[in-house]
């Protein structure tokens, strides 16, 4: 083949929340490499190692490229059409004898970087008519967009750091050098951090751990985990009392503000110091910073939301920002303004109809529903017990959560226990090799993309779209035809197979529906489209920017629309138009809070950790992000190692005192990047499970964290798993 056949693609990276802009360089059907799209608009050409793995994800001989039916217990490839005769000859007569609730839905991280399954998974949740709907969302973010639905209105309502503008940044319990960027979607954190540095801003860490980011810090302190509350309500606390309290944009919008006051009298900063571990100095002299210095931002993630106080300080993150007069304001935190399927523009701007939780409960545990789902560690215990509403049905969407989620083990041999499981994946992994049906998705590079939820929690406002590299293979349904399928056979219509035409009945209906009279004029406008393109057009011309997917497409490098600009007043959707800084709820929390401030510290507690060459649980068959060091090892500070008479690369047994998940062998790494009593594990390692095709993975499985942690351990409000700050024991293996 001639070198004048080399062609250059530009693609959105669907790997991770960075989304940075790739270059694809391919021969033929060949990738040749890929690299950084220099003149993105958004990443400016900045490239982690998981983007350059694409190639290895197009390429990997494990991916799955037919469906798989299981028959006598083995896997056996089949055809599309099989494939959903299978489905059809078993699911609805499930649904007809169990009723709708009998089947059960898992979505996992990566729906969220597809275009198709972002806005088709609706139609399959409406077609099953199930409450029985479980995400990644409660393992790792659920208490964000409770905060965000309770102050603002809306889920998705999430303020982020304007970093371009910010002069000091406070991140807690987050590493966005590894993750540029999570509910914060910001590529090249470290070199965004270093221009706020050398135009003399600050970057201040608190972390158990001594991360990415920590080390690229003006400061940082270590911080006992799952005690970020009393940190917070410790500088809340310093605000009142030295009358440095100021709503800058919020001022005229907040109700509240002498509830508040009265309820953080109890959380001084000398007691909460000693439940945190940051001196009291600290906690006062932080507060101090964040209320003087104009341009400022607190922000905080994962660490702060997989802990039993989850929802409690994701809140008072947003309460500090709110009361130092940095919301909305450049500099502090500001609400991204999408140019598509953004709940916060659409509407009568600045009040509506805020958010409900609660609206049902789980059977077994009665956890309530949040953002229309119930926790995923409820799924095992929701398919064990008996009774009208037993889940005895599952689909899975780009999930695994054998490995992600708690009591990996227990879920396994419930899943076994189903009468019936399908699972839309690209992988035979821990959690498909239980399923009936797989139904494999496309290669990323055969598929177009635009991201849904991203631009909602961006550095900066944006449009970009990418076309396919690659057409798909003969016979390969895009996802969101075959969720249209699904959706069809769960509903029993007697054509389920034509995709299409279901597609073209359900659109038209919901633009009669949405639009009335000007509907034939909306119809026209989409002519020539169909499926995610069509509902992306739609999207764009009724949004804030009234582009159209034409003007996006033409935008090679995307649509700059600009830095974040102030717009609370607009985005607000509550019933009263206002901020309520006091829900009852959240209250409440304060009292349990303040009850539990006396506890004594664990001797020694566990931690995950984050990689720049890992997401979950699904990047482990790569070459490109495989190579190098074993990364699935136990960071071990020398005390701790001397007092456990460990050795640096020795293998250790670590368990839980109160006898709940697995024991788990780790290889020993001994640093002080952890502080003493803190020992940390990255998530998403162990794959060792019979009947997996996962074999570069398979050669270094590594163990998995979520074995040693509780599928009944939850922050009430959210109901996200407690994944941090779990007590253990640790001894030579």
């Amino acid at each position: 083949m001639s070198e004048t056949s080399l062609q250059t693609h530009h693609r959105i990276c669907p790997l991770c929340e960075a989304c940075c802009g790739l270059e694809v360089q391919t021969q033929g059907d060949q990738v040749i490499r890929v690299r950084g799209h220099a003149s993105d608009i958004f990443s400016h050409g900045y490239l982690c190692p998981k983007g350059v793995a694409l190639k290895d994800l197009h390429e990997d001989p494990d991916r799955l490229r037919a469906p798989l039916i299981k028959r006598n217990g083995v896997f056996h490839e089949a055809s599309w059409d099989e494939a959903f005769a299978e489905i059809e000859r078993r699911l609805p007569p499930l649904i007809a004898q169990h009723g709708r609730n009998a089947v059960g839905v898992v979505a996992g991280n990566p729906t969220s970087h597809k275009l198709g399954l972002m806005l088709y998974y609706p139609r399959l949740l409406k077609a099953l008519g199930t409450r029985n709907i479980f995400s990644a969302a409660t393992l790792d973010q659920m208490p964000r967009h409770v905060v965000s639905g309770l102050l603002y209105g809306h889920w998705m309502s999430v303020p982020v750091p304007d970093i371009a503008r910010t002069d000091w940044l406070l991140v807690l319990g987050a590493n966005p050098v590894a993750s540029n960027g999570s509910m914060w979607t910001v590529p090249d954190f470290r070199g965004k951090a270093r221009a706020m540095q050398a135009r003399g801003g600050r970057l201040i860490v608190i972390d158990p751990r001594r991360s990415e980011t920590a080390a690229l810090a003006d400061e940082h302190h270590f911080i006992r985990p799952g005690a970020d509350a009393w940190l917070l309500l410790g500088m809340l606390h310093h605000l009142f009392a030295k009358d440095l309290v100021t709503g800058g944009a919020a001022t005229s919008l907040v109700d509240g503000l002498a509830h508040l006051k009265d309820a953080v009298q109890p959380f001084t900063p000398a007691r909460t110091a000693l439940r945190c571990g940051v001196p009291a100095e600290t906690i006062q002299r932080l507060a101090t910073e964040l209320a003087s210095t104009p341009r400022a931002a607190l922000y905080g993630r994962i660490g702060t939301c997989t802990q039993r106080f989850g929802t409690l300080s994701t809140w008072l993150i947003d309460v500090l920002n709110i009361l130092t007069g940095h919301l909305d304001q450049p500099g502090g935190t500001m609400f991204p303004k999408a140019a598509a399927f953004a709940a916060n523009t659409q509407g009568k701007p600045g009040s509506g109809r805020g958010v409900v939780t609660g609206r049902f409960a789980t059977r077994v545990s009665q956890a309530p529903e949040v953002m229309g789902e119930v926790p995923i560690t409820c799924l095992a215990e929701e398919i064990e017990t008996p009774g009208e509403g037993q889940v005895r049905a599952l689909i899975t969407l780009a999930t695994n959560p054998v490995l992600s989620s708690p009591n990996g083990a227990r879920l396994a041999r419930a899943l076994d226990g189903l009468e019936f499981m399908v699972s839309m994946d690209i992988y035979l992994n821990e959690t498909t090799r239980h399923a009936d049906v797989i139904l494999p998705g496309p290669s990323p590079l055969e598929d177009l993309h635009y991201d849904v939820p991203y631009p909602q929690m961006s550095w900066m406002n944006h449009a970009r779209f990418s076309a396919p590299v690659f057409a798909r293979a003969a016979g390969q349904p895009a996802e969101w035809e075959t969720l249209l399928r699904l959706a069809a056979i769960a509903q029993g219509l007697a054509t389920p197979h034509d995709a299409r035409a279901i597609d073209e009945q359900l659109f038209t209906e919901d633009v009669r529906r949405q639009f009335g009279d000007q509907a034939p004029a909306v119809l026209r406008a989409s002519a020539g489209l169909h499926g995610p393109e069509r509902l992306l057009d739609l999207a764009l011309r009724h949004g804030p920017y009234q582009l159209d997917l034409a003007r996006v497409k033409a935008a090679e490098d995307g649509l700059d629309l600009g830095p974040l600009m102030p717009r609370l007043h607009e985005l607000l959707r509550t019933p009263t138009g206002r901020i309520d800084l006091a829900p009852s709820d959240l209250l409440a929390e304060l009292e349990h809070a303040r009850h539990s401030m006396q506890e004594n510290a664990p001797s020694l507690v566990i931690i995950g950790r984050r990689d720049v060459r890992s997401n979950n649980s699904w990047m482990h068959n790569l070459p490109t992000l495989e190579k190098g060091p074993m990364r699935c090892t136990l960071l071990v500070h020398p005390n701790d190692a001397a007092r456990h008479s460990l050795v640096a690369g020795a293998q250790a047994r670590l368990r839980r005192p109160d006898g709940q998940g697995e024991s788990l062998t780790v290889e020993v790494t001994i640093t002080d990047e952890v502080m003493p009593g803190v020992v940390s594990l990255p998530h998403g390692w162990g794959h060792d499970a019979p009947g997996i095709r996962l074999t570069l993975a398979g050669r270094r499985p590594g163990v998995n964290l979520n074995a040693l942690l509780a599928d009944t351990e939850r922050d009430p409000l959210s109901g996200n798993a407690v994944l941090s700050g779990i007590e253990v024991q640790l001894e030579p293996a």
